[in-house]
């Protein structure tokens, strides 16, 4: 986007807190990241802050009350149940950021939602997927963008936001915060 930047990784706890909706997990994780990162921030720059989750639910409606947070799978067990939950289904992919201005201004913060549509893959691609080591550091076990699984049939909404940062939601709210220019590509 043409903005300079320096990249923080921030350690958090990210459990879920008990009874805690997946809307309100994401949201609150990418705020934790934001404030850790602000730790390590100068005085007035901007933290750009963002965690996703993938959310399986009956329906891909009311799903911050309801639904099973899929995040990133400890093993390969984990990620073959998580893909074959996946399997021939929609669910939802939901990315919070957080931008946190260092100079005494509240934070912003939007949700992005997307809805994701797996194709009916078989066990067996599943199993050669796994192979490759691709699922061990993904949400959901899966990227949309893998070259040869290719597990997506169809998305509605931001499709980056299933690759992994919803783009044009984060450069129209730095347009917003005057970081970027509004006509700038």
């Amino acid at each position: 986007m043409g903005a300079a930047y320096t990249v923080y990784k921030p350690e958090i706890d990210e459990t879920p807190q008990p009874g805690e909706a997946p809307l309100a997990y994401v949201a609150r994780l990418a705020l934790e990241k934001a404030c850790a990162a602000a730790a390590h921030a100068k005085d007035g720059e901007l933290v750009l802050a963002a965690d996703t989750v993938v959310i399986l639910a009956a329906d891909t409606i009311g799903v911050d009350e309801r639904g099973e947070i899929l995040g990133k799978p400890a093993d390969a067990a984990e990620a073959r149940a998580m893909l074959r939950a996946l399997r021939g289904r929609d669910h939802l992919v939901v990315t919070a950021f957080v931008l946190l201005p260092l100079n005494g201004a509240p934070p912003f913060q939007q949700l992005v939602k997307t809805v994701v549509t797996m194709r009916d893959y078989t066990d067996e691609e599943i199993e050669a997927y796994i192979a490759t080591d691709d699922p061990f550091d993904k949400a959901g076990s899966y990227a949309i963008q893998h070259p040869q699984f290719r597990p997506v049939a169809a998305v509605k909404g931001s499709l980056t936001n299933v690759i992994g940062l919803p783009i044009d939601e984060v450069r129209a709210a730095l347009v917003q915060f005057g970081v970027l220019d509004a006509a700038d590509g």
